[in-house]
């Protein structure tokens, strides 16, 4: 089952601006694939967390800017101690 997420694209990069879009409630995410440059995206930390809970290849369907894309999360890499999502690799699904 997929589920739409609204992104957003991402124009600040490095340790400082993750930080910043983590206290802002969003998820710094990469999206490779299919011989295409990679695209940074933020996705909504609650709807993103709820959507890849407990299934190990989840699908999403992003909505960025009007362009909807269709991904699997490829990488989860979470927060040691409080085990919250900080940042998301995705593939384009074909």
């Amino acid at each position: 089952m997929s589920t739409k997420i609204a992104a957003e694209l991402r124009s600040d990069f490095g340790k400082g601006a993750a930080r910043q879009a983590r206290r802002d409630e969003k998820i710094p995410a990469v999206i490779y694939g299919q011989g295409s440059e990679p695209v940074h995206v933020l996705l909504p930390a609650r709807e993103t967390t709820l959507a890849i809970r407990g299934q190990a290849a989840a699908e999403l369907i992003l909505d960025i800017e009007g362009t909807e894309r269709k991904v699997v999360v490829k990488d989860i890499q979470r927060d040691p101690l409080k085990q919250i999502v900080e940042h998301l690799d995705l593939l384009v699904a074909a």
